[in-house]
């Protein structure tokens, strides 16, 4: 009997088929093959997965690319070498129990006070210094971590590289014997680092964090203690928003699974995974991160309440009452508490030396009908004003010469029908810009966390009055410390505040 393999068939079908019909039926050996042959086993979990042939070099690599881009979004590392040696120790740690013990992993600390934390293939590592602000212990913040190192030994991005590209070769039809993964394969890199991971790897991740927390003989209830305070964040957050009916928006897990789902998901791995005499480490992780910088940084801007300070480029302006201000690397946004209204301000670029009128109807809002175009002079600077509308949207424009080599600029949005009840506060915004003496940008002092003693007497209402914010004190420091309301607080006691 004549063998039938995988050569003769191809020859059969060469032979006898016409052109068209031999690559219609070929098609699935093209395909297959190359699918077969791209699968691996995750070291994390045993588990056999399609990388799309994305080996681990490849994720090295990938890693190593797009490090210093996460870099420069968040910017950059935070600078505190005995910290981020700290924090690079626990990650180590925890590493030497995975079953990647010898991937070198790079952990960083990044300089932003968003509350986040994630990790890229090749073993990057990155915890924002508003996520260590948050945590409470070292055994919280190495349940992130391992959380993590789980997402690398599990080798998730390949896998949703490989399900990028799977989905790709399905959909090209003809187009794969004549090249077309070759081309695909640089837009599935670039956007698979952008995608949530699915829930299944979220639990995944967490079962293998639990693990290695567990071996490293941490306390794994951390996991579920850390997520509930991410929670009660989310909360706080869009409370203070003014869109408290939005708190997952607000969540950083928010994405696949809900935080919930994962609180009980982290409960069951903790019961699992539990150790006697577990480690929590709160005394030294609160001693590693006293002054530990909160919120804006100095070459950013402060926002103190409605008010926006710059202490190094000496102006200050304040937002109307209701509006909520968000301070980004590159401009300042101010919005209601409903969406309906909006501030921009940012700087221009520099060199234009003409007429503010000049600047903002040739240059800025060239592109605009606008209306009303005139100077006015705001706090001794020169300063124009014009409006603009779209039908959906009501623009008041408004560009400032701080000097002779810096133009700011301000945009006020809102719906058509609502100009007229926001015309007030943004004339009074307008006017309230202004530029800092030396004496007044020196006053201006970062805020940092600090560790705090309990006084006999003292209660979570007295020791949250202290701190420099002006509304809901209290409900910060509770959540910051992962307390409830109704928190007894002991005589000695280490709580983490908020000082200037």
């Amino acid at each position: 009997m004549m063998s039938l393999t995988f050569g003769s068939l191809a020859r059969s079908f060469l032979l006898r088929w016409p052109l068209l019909r031999r690559l219609g039926a070929l098609l699935p050996f093209f395909i297959l093959l190359p699918l077969l042959a791209a699968c691996a086993t995750a070291p994390g979990t045993g588990r056999t997965i399609f990388t799309g042939g994305l080996s681990e070099k490849g994720e090295a690599e990938l890693g190593r690319k797009e490090h210093p881009k996460v870099m420069a979004q968040y910017g950059g590392s935070y600078d505190d070498p005995a910290l981020n040696a700290y924090v690079s120790s626990v990650g180590n740690l925890l590493v030497q129990t995975s079953e990647l013990p010898d991937l070198k992993f790079t952990f960083t600390i990044l300089d932003s006070p968003v509350v986040n934390a994630f990790a890229l293939p090749g073993g990057y590592v990155y915890l924002t210094r508003g996520l260590l602000a948050l945590a409470g212990n070292e055994a919280e913040m190495a349940g992130v971590m391992a959380h993590e190192i789980g997402h690398v030994t599990a080798r998730h991005t390949a896998e949703r590289y490989g399900q990028t590209m799977a989905a790709n070769v399905a959909g090209a039809g003809l187009g794969v014997l004549l090249g077309g993964p070759a081309a695909q394969a640089g837009g599935a890199l670039g956007g698979l680092l952008v995608r949530s991971y699915s829930r299944e790897q979220e639990f995944e991740a967490d079962m293998l964090g639990g693990r290695y927390l567990g071996r490293a003989r941490y306390d794994t209830r951390a996991m579920a203690g850390f997520l509930s305070q991410l929670q009660a964040h989310g909360r706080l957050e869009a409370e203070l928003a003014g869109q408290p009916e939005k708190a997952d928006a607000f969540d950083i897990m928010q994405t696949h699974p809900r935080t919930t789902d994962r609180i009980e998901r982290a409960l069951e791995q903790a019961g699992v995974n539990r150790v006697e005499d577990p480690m929590v480490a709160q005394d030294i992780y609160f001693r590693k991160i006293d002054g530990l910088l909160f919120g804006d940084k100095p070459d950013e801007g402060y926002i103190r309440g409605r008010s926006f300070a710059h202490p190094k480029l000496k102006f200050a302006f304040e937002v109307p009452e209701g509006f909520r201000l968000y301070n980004q690397s590159n401009r300042v946004l101010a919005r209601n508490g409903d969406g309906s209204a909006a501030i921009i301000f940012d700087r221009a670029g520099k060199g234009y030396k003409g007429a503010m009128t000049d600047y903002l109807g040739g240059v800025w809002g060239k592109n605009l009908s606008l209306s009303g175009l005139e100077a006015i002079t705001v706090n001794g600077m020169d300063a124009a004003t014009a409006g603009a509308s779209n039908g959906q949207q009501s623009l008041r424009l408004l560009t400032l010469r701080y000097d002779a080599q810096t133009i700011y600029r301000f945009a006020f949005v809102t719906k058509p029908d609502q100009t007229a009840s926001f015309n007030r506060g943004f004339r009074e915004t307008t006017y309230s810009f202004r530029k800092l003496s030396d004496a007044e940008a020196g006053k201006l002092k970062p805020r940092r966390i600090r560790i705090h003693q309990v006084k006999a007497g003292e209660t979570a209402g007295k020791i949250a009055a202290r701190m420099p914010f002006v509304e809901e004190n209290l409900k910060r420091f509770l959540v910051l410390n992962g307390f409830d309301r109704n928190v007894t607080l002991q005589t000695g006691q280490a709580v983490k505040i908020i000082a200037e």
